[in-house]
């Protein structure tokens, strides 16, 4: 499992859990559907969904088996939508293991990510609301929908600060939302605690996606396990980007209006974005997200949960990876 949470022994080990349930949960005698799915449960993620689930559970009445199968299945969710998204991107790297689409292929790909959906919609018609059933179907369609955009808007030039946040608060925002909302709801938390702890896990999860998009511009690729150089030749403009081409760099706007970018128009995207305003600027905006969920954690009824997610996210924003 992955270090982040070695200083929370009992988090890590309710992690563990849910890594257990996962794995028997992809069982099948199909071996080659197996292996794959569970390699990348084993793979190393930070889990912070299933985490903050668990952690939101907390406030109310934590039931042990039925917060643990839950937080499976948000992970699970999560690793559907990863395996799509490498599809999708064509990435060769996925947590610095080799990808279930680069290995087994696309077609393979897309039926394993079925396969993990189909799973986890089994997995909730044993013991949970219809009510909490919606909402994680919601936050699927919201998270599709995140995705479409970012998709149809590929190599747009008229690029927005507006447009990203919409894409990101679809893509990333909605299921760290869910996942509080959930754990709290499932533990008979009232509606404004759960609805509290939501707006909490929606600014964690745009805070963290910035955080991520700049690390695409800083961080080194074996740091990030990915290629950082993907999302440019893709076509898929972040915010550092953005930034960058509002202050109206003339060599950058050259560049992008190429039909194809190239590994030195990559180097050199990068080049301009790192001497510019846009990392910093980037940073602040990381901030404002990361202290309006600050603002509600303190409100929070103080509990030992209170304190860890007080301290994962403040953790969030400095990591380097």
């Amino acid at each position: 499992m992955n270090m982040f949470w070695d200083g929370y022994p009992q988090i890590k080990s309710e992690l563990q859990d849910v890594n257990k349930i996962m794995i028997e949960n992809v069982k099948t005698t199909e071996k080659y559907i197996e292996e794959p799915l569970t390699d990348l449960i084993l793979s190393g993620g930070k889990m912070l969904r299933p985490a903050f689930l668990l952690l939101s559970s907390k406030f109310g009445n934590y039931n042990d088996k039925k917060h643990k199968n839950l937080a499976a299945v948000i992970e699970m969710l999560h690793m559907a939508t990863l395996i799509h998204d490498d599809i999708i991107d064509e990435s060769k790297l996925r947590r610095g293991n080799v990808t279930i689409q680069s290995k087994y292929g696309k077609d393979q790909a897309v039926y394993m990510g079925d396969y993990l959906f189909s799973k986890c919609f089994l997995m909730l018609s044993e013991d949970y609301s219809m009510e909490n059933i919606k909402k994680i179907s919601q936050s699927i369609v919201k998270i599709c929908i995140g995705e479409i955009r970012q998709h149809h808007f590929r190599f747009n030039r008229n690029v927005s600060l507006k447009r990203y946040l919409k894409i990101i608060s679809g893509k990333t925002a909605a299921l760290f939302a869910m996942s509080f909302t959930i754990g709290a709801k499932e533990a008979d938390c009232d509606e404004k605690l759960s609805k509290k702890l939501g707006k909490i896990g929606y600014n964690i999860g745009m805070a963290f996606q910035i955080i991520d998009d700049i690390l695409d511009y800083t961080a080194n690729e074996n740091t990030m396990g990915k290629s950082i150089k993907n999302d440019l030749k893709q076509g898929f403009f972040t915010l550092p980007l953005i930034y960058a081409i509002l202050e109206g760099n003339n060599n950058l706007e050259d560049i992008i209006k190429k039909d194809n970018i190239d590994n030195e128009d990559v180097i050199e995207i990068i080049n301009i974005v790192k001497n510019s305003d846009a990392i910093e600027r980037s940073k602040r905006l990381a901030i404002k997200y990361t202290n309006r969920a600050f603002k509600n954690i303190e409100s929070l009824p103080e509990n030992e949960s209170k304190k860890i997610i007080y301290e994962i996210t403040e953790k969030l924003l400095k990591r380097k990876y």
